[in-house]
């Protein structure tokens, strides 16, 4: 997965736009942009209005959702204009044309005051899928040209705990998609911060509701396809949420919240 995605030639690193591949809240309504600004506000003034506030977008595509919002926030009356620091973070090229205002990075900075935004961004994250056979969980190895899976090893020590607290394999060909990556990335993304808010939008799901056959799928050209790791498609596994929580309070976050898009947006409409 991570080969299929991110290494010279993978799906990301190629620089093509996302959006033909697949759509997610940032390409189907500016109204998405519009919360984000107004929750930007929101934090602005609970950190006293500083004379720079970060805004920080973790797998940013082509960009579009922070050429939105520092397009609406220069309106007048909006009082954020000039003051926001905008950075993109993304393995793909800088994309032709972008404001010059966002900042174009690899890895997001260190010493963020502000806010962070990671739209589908977690379920990007390499993992990989362990399946409870006869013989006891096997890490699934997938063939990169063909897509056939065979068992291959037992998993590590480190995510066999993470499927004892986390995704328990309780039958014969259930299988577990290994959060631990996803965790692990999201409590280094909160270590980045000094204050603020740090949102993840994703689709996800919690304990008591595991797939038992897991999530695991590709997206081309708008079509759910077979998630073989080619390098031609997106590869994409629905998130652990509440692991991620649990990983993100242990790294500094003062308080986390699981909610669904729709009443966050609610709420900042």
């Amino acid at each position: 997965m991570q080969a299929a995605l991110y290494t010279p030639g993978g799906f990301y690193a190629k620089g093509e736009p996302p959006a033909r591949h697949f759509r997610t809240s940032v390409h189907v309504s500016p109204g998405y942009a519009a919360a984000v600004l107004e929750l930007l506000r929101e934090v602005d003034a609970e950190l006293g209005w500083p004379d720079r506030i970060d805004l920080v977008d973790v797998g940013a595509g082509q960009g579009e959702l922070l050429e939105q919002v520092l397009a609406t926030a220069a309106e007048p009356g909006r009082g954020l204009a000039g003051r926001i620091a905008a950075c993109a973070v993304e393995v793909a090229p800088r994309p032709a044309g972008l404001d010059p205002r966002i900042r174009w990075e690899r890895v997001p900075p260190a010493g963020i005051t502000g806010l962070v935004i990671a739209s589908e961004w977690l379920d990007n994250i390499p993992l990989d899928v362990v399946e409870l056979t006869a013989a006891g969980p096997a890490v699934v190895q997938v063939d990169p040209v063909t897509g056939a899976e065979r068992p291959h090893g037992q998993p590590g020590r480190a995510d066999m705990a993470w499927i004892r607290d986390w995704w328990p394999l309780r039958a014969r060909g259930a299988r577990a998609e290994v959060g631990r990556t996803r965790c692990a990335a999201w409590a280094w993304l909160i270590g980045r911060m000094d204050r603020g808010v740090a949102v993840a939008a994703d689709y996800g799901h919690l304990k008591a509701s595991r797939p038992g056959c897991g999530t695991l799928t590709g997206y081309l050209e708008g079509r759910a396809v077979p998630a073989v790791p080619d390098g031609s498609r997106d590869i994409t596994a629905h998130v652990a949420l509440d692991a991620c929580a649990v990983a993100g309070r242990a790294a500094g976050a003062g308080e986390t919240v699981l909610t669904t898009q729709r009443a966050a947006l609610r709420a900042l409409s």
